[in-house]
């Protein structure tokens, strides 16, 4: 399942090398995007929000629920924030880096980051023990959403911004490469979803180091493996964020909660 996929380094201008591996397969990794004290500052701005959001008692953001769960101690921890760059402006100022806007380019230069849409910037974390509510999430596509909603599929991209050093046993992303490319049908029922999470034998472990930034288009199919280890030696965290095309459809306060997403028992 590991295999020597290239990794990159990014730039505020995207190479054609860069542009047309990502074409070709869906994804692209780049090295030591965050230094180690960014990403140390990342973590504790996420803690600060996580002791707001506890305090107050806050179930939903933009009407996306808040998952919650324990960490390895069992005390109370936030296991999925949704909209948090909304809530820390040190995670904001991240979506302002040239590098960043250089992504949009891989689906076009009307391409926006999605700071008010979908889930805006989403922190996960993951860990694997008695009380984590938050260990693993079963093949999807994220464009999924677009479908379901009743509207057109359009182009999108979700980066990844990793937290935490990866091995294979410690879960993780996984990917099956070119599947973006897929037909309607492929993308519909080639996997069944959130509820499949066995390995595939085309699948693609990604295995960055902290720091390192990911990109996966909107259509392929990828899911986040469990983690062997348990306890502390388990624990994942990593941001994801959304650059969409098309059309704009922000989210508020007054936003309704999507049906699919009060099923997010499903993954746990």
């Amino acid at each position: 399942m590991p295999y020597a996929y290239p990794t990159f380094h990014l730039s505020d201008t995207l190479s054609p090398n860069q542009y047309e591996f990502f074409r070709e397969k869906g994804f692209i990794h780049f090295k030591n995007f965050l230094a180690t004290h960014e990403v140390e500052a990342i973590i504790k701005a996420s803690e600060d929000v996580q002791r707001a959001w506890l305090a107050d008692g806050v179930e939903k953001i933009n009407g996306v629920p808040i998952k919650y769960g324990k960490d390895v101690d069992g005390k109370p921890i936030v296991q999925r924030f949704a909209f948090i760059n909304q809530h820390a402006s040190l995670l904001a100022n991240i979506l302002t880096d040239e590098r960043i806007q250089a992504l949009r380019f891989f689906i076009g230069f009307d391409a926006r980051i999605g700071t008010h849409e979908k889930d805006g910037m989403v922190f996960n974390h993951y860990i694997n023990s008695e009380h984590s509510k938050f260990t693993k999430m079963g093949w999807h596509t994220d464009g999924l959403r677009d479908i379901f909603l009743g509207k057109k599929l359009n182009p999108m991209l979700n980066i990844g911004l990793h937290l935490n050093t990866q091995t294979i046993e410690n879960g993780g992303l996984r990917i099956i490469p070119g599947t973006h490319r897929q037909n309607l049908f492929q993308f519909l029922f080639r996997k069944k979803y959130f509820l499949d999470n066995n390995p595939d034998k085309n699948e693609v472990a990604i295995l960055p180091e902290a720091g390192d930034l990911t990109v996966h288009d909107g259509r392929l199919w990828h899911r986040v493996a469990q983690s062997s280890l348990r306890g502390e030696a388990s624990r994942r965290r990593v941001i994801y964020f959304p650059i969409i095309a098309g059309e704009y459809k922000p989210k508020t306060e007054e936003s309704a909660t999507p049906f699919y997403q009060r099923l997010a028992w499903v993954v746990k």
